[in-house]
């Protein structure tokens, strides 16, 4: 991730930079080029400002009122009266990181010189997001087709000075803001408004940083399932390279290599490597790198959707470099909704696995020889049973979060929009969905590690050595019972940290 202090050229955004500017505080710049990209485009629309003709969204209505004529001396309030209605979303706000993402993902695509307005506006927007101010945008607004209107509009308002803007998480006027930040409301001129909203940027921003953090979590669910496997006496001859070349999906060839690279080395493993006690595995165990490796593939799918959306233009209208203004429905979120559902089922199937090792690993009928809930002492104490109860629970959360939001659509804009995509509904389930997972996980790594200790003197491989290590220094091994709440919030503060995946690293190499 770029430091704090790097800026990112916007004509040059990528994936990592998005990070970047979300996470790391990362500035954003616009190079000479695409300046005069924008200059050049500027002037077609200036020209055609004074012409008769009618174009949309210079000197016309929008949407459903895009055959009114505006006249010339109303044109620059109707770019502020657009912000002004479309700022109507309601809910809490949306958190800071992906209102940071939208806007540096429309400073590249005004940049792109295809928007038609003044290089000024471009050097504001960039002006504050660079300067902290943070616009408060709810939650609730968006349909996902003509742009994530509502949500861009409360960004857009906020360059104004009007709106809300974010403090401490609380919502104050925003001219308020600009002011302690020295920054003054922006006056918008012909095309501007419709250019800060019309886009797909809430989507791709959702979709960006979900990708970061999944991406994060499938190798940590690798790495539970490797100590869950060794903790039930599993085999590890299951994940072995020449079985997973048979069925050649890449993600599964990746998360079989990182399971059996985890495992090697392991005396617990070595323990029981001819014994009998189980012709196969459980599912649960021996087809981890199946499931998770499909969720892998998936990911690459959403991947290359964010990388292709970065790069596109979804203003609409363009302004053409030979001066035409067209329209067309590139604003609309359908290649960005598939992709986020498919994130949201892929990562409720991850979970759901994990549970089952979970259960797996407290039921002393099917753990091979350890106590009940993992207790040393069961009866008196519990042990991890309730902590199962709770991956269950999120497990079924998740479940019924990965219904798919692409699939529905009311027509809005007296008809004129009259499908739309929902990928803005499906970007905000599928961040829940991923926070669930986090915990699930916490919870494995957590009976994994007590597992792993009730099997002394038999020895860890190396890496899941290194993780158990860094898991002690977060909570401590269970001798009874205890207040297990914490514990799990320290798991889950661990799991997106990623201290754990860093220990296995530095151990064995980075994973796949």
């Amino acid at each position: 991730m770029k430091s704090r202090t790097g800026a990112v050229r916007a004509e040059r955004m990528d994936a990592d930079s998005v990070v970047a500017v979300a996470r790391g505080g990362a500035r954003v710049s616009v190079g000479e080029e695409a300046r005069e990209r924008v200059r050049a485009a500027r002037r077609h629309v200036e020209r055609i400002s004074g012409e008769d003709t009618a174009v949309y969204g210079i000197n016309t209505g929008f949407g459903a009122l895009a055959n009114t004529r505006i006249p010339p001396e109303a044109r620059r309030e109707l770019q502020h009266s657009l912000l002004r209605s479309h700022a109507a979303g309601v809910g809490a706000f949306i958190e800071p990181e992906t209102v940071r993402v939208m806007m540096a993902i429309r400073i590249k695509t005004l940049a792109m010189g295809y928007s038609g307005v003044r290089v000024e506006l471009v050097e504001a927007l960039a002006a504050l997001l660079n300067s902290g101010v943070t616009p408060a945008v709810p939650e609730h607004g968006s349909l996902g087709a003509s742009g994530d209107l509502a949500p861009l509009a409360h960004i857009g308002l906020c360059l104004c000075g009007e709106g809300w803007a974010l403090e401490g998480g609380e919502a104050v006027p925003t001219e308020e803001a600009l002011t302690r930040h020295g920054l003054e409301p922006f006056s918008l001129e012909e095309k501007e408004g419709l250019s800060l909203i019309n886009g797909t940027d809430g989507m791709l921003a959702m979709l960006i940083l979900a990708l970061a953090d999944f991406g994060m979590l499938l190798k940590t669910a690798d790495l539970a399932a490797a100590m869950s496997v060794e903790a039930m006496f599993g085999t590890d001859r299951v994940f072995r390279e020449e079985l997973h070349a048979m069925r050649p999906h890449p993600g599964q060839a990746d998360s079989a290599r990182n399971i059996s690279r985890m495992l090697d080395g392991s005396g617990i493993v070595s323990s029981h490597r001819a014994s009998d006690h189980l012709v196969q595995d459980a599912y649960s165990l021996r087809c981890a790198p199946v499931v998770c490796g499909a969720a892998r593939d998936t990911m690459s799918f959403a991947a290359q959707a964010a990388e292709r959306e970065l790069g596109s233009v979804t203003d609409n209208p363009v302004v053409l470099p030979d001066g035409r203004v067209e329209s067309a429905g590139n604003f609309h979120g359908e290649p960005l909704a598939l992709p986020l559902d498919f994130l949201a089922i892929a990562a409720s199937e991850v979970g759901a696995i994990s549970e089952r090792r979970i259960d797996r690993l407290l039921d002393p009928s099917r753990s091979q020889g350890l106590p009940a809930f993992l207790a040393p002492n069961p009866g008196v104490n519990s042990g991890f049973m309730i902590s199962h109860y709770t991956a269950a629970a999120l497990a079924e959360e998740n479940r019924r979060l990965a219904n798919p939001a692409s699939t529905g659509s009311l027509p809005t804009s007296a008809m004129q929009e009259d499908h739309n995509s929902l990928g803005w509904s499906a970007g905000r389930k599928l961040r829940p969905v991923l926070t669930n997972l986090t915990r699930i996980l916490a919870a494995e790594l957590l009976c994994a590690a007590q597992a792993l200790e009730l099997r002394t003197p038999l020895e860890p491989a190396p890496a899941t050595r290194a993780a158990l290590e860094v898991i002690r220094t977060w909570a401590p091994f269970a001798e009874k019972d205890r207040f297990l709440a914490a514990d799990l919030r320290e798991m889950q503060d661990l799991v997106s940290s990623g201290e754990l995946l860093e220990a296995v690293d530095s151990t064995i190499g980075s994973l796949a």
